[in-house]
């Protein structure tokens, strides 16, 4: 009778927790342009690849047509299109990012949304995905740990993510050319707020609350979340900030560059200015050739001029366009746009650094101390100061030479200078987690947050290892941002407690497998490396 019992049981936890439920009329509900139709997994209502804009080659978002009956919402949309069409891969890394490089289609504009109910009168906080690749690569569902159905239901939140314009499609800056080109040096920033608005209007019909919304991003992603927090016209559409790994340093391009840019594209086509339409109907494929060469001879005309070409180099990316974005990301004026949304910002220990080629793991002190001697010259001595200061129980000697010190110095800086306004609170962290995989081989590699982020090891075990301790982990790094985008402040009882950060208290958390919050300890380190 037990087994009976127990079997019964297990039936029903799987008919109740772990069926895929769809159906004509399941999981349906409405949106502006007409009702979508998605899937419900695991008590997660599911939906994928809606539309919530379209646009003509380089012309400003609009809203989509509406459309008649439900629409099936089931599977990701097209992802934008990329520079370099993918013919080979790297068979290791792309084995443990386990990534997907999905379809392109230039009608890329699609969002997609995780919920654990629609039509049921909650007002849950909205998570707000930005993926990365900088701004000319990437997707929504290019990565495993993006799927939203574990956090929105671990925090009884809503998890949206977008897929929008990239590269020269977002950021060819057409606006010497006509009216209708006039926002097309942003084009890919606009595509981020349109759909920021289209949650405003209807992330209430999938339980979510349009007055919480919680922007988060990672690299690329990152740097998005800061140019909305500099774009006048998205205040208001979201109220709280996260940004993982894409802090930026210095400037991005002015108007002068990206129109110059625009002119070597047309010379390249051999597109005159009273026939610039002609370039909306361009192979993407020599679209995009174009695009490089007028890259380059731009580049070396700014070179040959002595001036600096923005903290991106010379790349599609956002810039100052007077309009979409008025400011330089790091300027006052844009620091003033944001300073009432609460922000937490932060790195992971190794970045890319793991790719740099540094030493063997099984390399002496003396091997290492040859390598930075090699690597810093005259400031090697002061550089094994400065990294034995900042991580003092390294077990392995090459572990001096693999930290980061390339994104995270940005990241304190602007959580110094956010922190200054005494307005919304600041919170730090850095990922110090080493992954097991490939011998250690990927330690706390850029990207190796995201997992623990959206409470998704499983998915994610080429990474992460699957092992106990990560598991654990992402329990508590999941729920400092289900907490953090509750209501700003991303402590719970998991945790140490994790004091706002300002420049005195340099509090920041280590999240590794057991959690502390210390002081800046590499403030001497960026000196080092930045002399």
């Amino acid at each position: 009778m037990k087994k009976i019992i127990f079997g019964f049981l297990f039936l029903l936890s799987n008919l109740t927790y772990s069926q895929v439920i769809t159906g004509e009329n399941v999981a349906v509900t409405n949106t502006d342009n007409g009702k979508v139709r998605g899937y419900i997994h695991k008590g997660i209502y599911t939906y994928k690849g809606i539309p919530y804009a379209n646009a003509k080659r380089f012309e400003s978002p609009q809203k989509p047509k509406a459309w008649d009956g439900v629409r099936s919402s089931m599977v990701y949309g097209p992802v934008a299109p990329l520079l370099t069409p993918t013919t080979s891969v790297m068979d290791e890394s792309e084995f443990v990012f386990n990534h997907s490089w999905g379809f392109t289609n230039e009608d890329c504009m699609r969002i997609n949304v995780w919920t654990p109910g629609i039509n049921d009168g909650k007002k849950r906080p909205v998570m707000f995905w930005i993926h990365g690749g900088g701004f000319t690569a990437g997707s929504s569902q290019e990565l495993p740990s993006y799927d939203g159905e574990n956090l929105a239901k671990k925090g009884d939140l809503v998890v949206v993510s977008i897929n929008h314009r990239l590269n020269i499609l977002g950021f060819l800056d057409l606006s010497a050319y006509g009216d209708k080109y006039k926002e097309s040096a942003n084009l890919s920033i606009l595509d981020m707020k349109v759909a920021l608005e289209w949650v405003k209007t209807n992330i209430e019909n999938f339980g979510g609350d349009p007055d919480n919304v919680t922007i988060f991003g990672q690299s690329g992603g990152g740097a998005k979340v800061n140019t909305l927090m500099a774009m006048p016209s998205a205040k208001g559409l979201f109220h709280k900030a996260i940004n993982q790994s894409g802090a930026m340093r210095s400037s991005i391009l002015e108007k002068e560059t990206t129109q110059a840019i625009a002119a070597e594209v047309l010379k390249e086509l051999n597109i005159s200015s009273d026939r610039v339409d002609e370039i909306q109907t361009v192979p993407f494929e020599k679209l995009s050739e174009a695009g490089s060469k007028a890259i380059r001879t731009v580049a070396a005309k700014l070179k040959a001029a002595g001036k600096e070409v923005g903290g991106f180099g010379l790349s599609w990316g956002p810039s100052v366009d007077g309009n979409v974005l008025p400011y330089q990301m790091l300027s006052k004026e844009a620091f003033e746009l944001s300073k009432n949304i609460p922000l937490m910002i932060g790195t992971t220990k190794n970045e890319f650094e793991v790719f740099r080629g540094s030493v063997p793991a099984s390399s002496t002190q003396e091997e290492v101390n040859a390598a930075i001697k090699k690597r810093y010259g005259e400031k090697a001595d002061a550089y094994i100061t400065a990294v034995k200061k900042a991580y003092p129980h390294a077990k392995k000697p090459s572990e001096m030479l693999d930290i980061d010190v390339m994104f995270r110095p940005g990241a304190v800086a602007q959580a110094n200078d956010k922190a200054a306004m005494k307005a919304a609170d600041t919170y730090m962290y850095l990922f110090d987690w080493q992954s097991p995989v490939m011998d250690g081989k990927y330690k706390a590699v850029h990207c190796m947050e995201i997992p623990f982020v959206f409470d998704n090891i499983a998915r994610c075990e080429e990474i992460t290892g699957g092992f106990p301790d990560a598991y654990v982990l992402a329990d508590k790094i999941s729920q400092a941002w289900i907490n953090f985008a509750r209501k700003g402040n991303p402590n719970h009882n998991g945790l140490p407690n994790w004091p706002a950060y300002n420049a005195q208290n340099t509090a920041t958390m280590h999240f590794d497998n057991t959690c502390t919050v210390k002081p800046q300890m590499d403030k001497e380190l960026f000196e080092v490396v930045a002399r």
